[in-house]
């Protein structure tokens, strides 16, 4: 105790210093009207600095929040575009006029956001993994894109991580087509190029042009019919072969690749079940 009160007796003289400065500043912001304007600019100028400050450090962390509200509209609105592609079909072709509607055929599906924490594009044989496992509704072969086009497909899912085999993987082949036409190919990865794939096996007669649009066939649950997957740049075909090869450009950049959707399909299950059934029956 005694030495706190040295300390005053000591500091005395500043802390009278400091009790007249506050006193001095009251009476003089208060009682004269200039130094009072004065005085509330300064304040508001200091106060506003720090609201600024903390609004940018707020607004840094909650970027990732916006991006994922941002990817989720992006997500409906690529589903309202393929509702839409399905209809221009069914009232162009008439084929499903009797038996389903066009937005049954769509809203099966549904997208799940996730970000990806692991990725190669030099490698044999690559693979992407992602933050979103199967507490998050994802399942093996569930189909996965981002908002240009095709990624790749899930085989191996954790409770909050899952691993998908990428479209640059020779492992992995897919049923695409020309957008506009029915022909079917077998799309895969040759192991050259990380932009550029093959489609195979395309029908003889089927018609295209360098720069047409590759999309999914919709032949399997993992992805919907008419998903992008890039344009054709070149084709071959051997003379003795009853079928093209396309080369295909991307859409989808897998150098930068961040944010994907993996598509869930609300009647897999069914599918899966229906075709079970009909591979029994075949074999007895």
């Amino acid at each position: 105790m005694s030495e706190l009160l040295k300390f005053f007796v000591r500091y005395s003289s500043w802390f009278l210093f400091v009790i007249y400065l506050i006193a001095g500043s009251v009476l003089l912001f208060s009682g004269n009207p200039f130094q009072h304007h004065v005085y509330l600019t300064s304040a508001n100028e200091v106060s506003s600095g720090l609201y600024k400050a903390s609004n940018s450090v707020t607004s840094y962390f909650s970027l990732k929040e916006i991006n994922e509200d941002l990817q989720r509209r992006n997500s409906d609105l690529e589903l309202e575009v393929y509702r839409l592609n399905k209809v221009i079909d069914d009232y162009s072709s008439r084929l499903y006029a009797d038996t389903m509607s066009v937005d049954s055929a769509l809203s099966r599906y549904h997208f799940i956001i996730a970000h990806v924490i692991n990725n190669s594009i030099n490698h044999a044989h690559n693979y992407i993994t992602i933050e979103k496992g199967r507490l998050d509704g994802v399942e093996p072969e569930m189909g996965v894109m981002d908002q240009n086009g095709i990624v790749g497909i899930v085989n191996v899912v954790g409770d909050h991580t899952a691993r998908l085999i990428s479209v640059l993987n020779p492992y992995l082949r897919l049923a695409c087509k020309v957008k506009g036409h029915n022909q079917v190919g077998s799309l895969v990865w040759d192991g050259k190029d990380p932009t550029e794939v093959i489609l195979e096996e395309l029908p003889k007669h089927s018609e295209f042009m360098p720069g047409d649009t590759i999309v999914t066939s919709g032949y399997s649950s993992a992805f919907p019919e008419g998903v992008p997957v890039g344009t054709i740049v070149s084709s071959s075909r051997d003379m003795e072969d009853n079928f093209y090869t396309l080369r295909v450009k991307l859409f989808t950049d897998f150098s930068t690749l961040s944010t994907v959707r993996v598509i869930r399909d609300n009647m897999r299950d069914e599918l899966a079940t229906v075709e079970k059934e009909l591979e029994v029956k075949n074999v007895n």
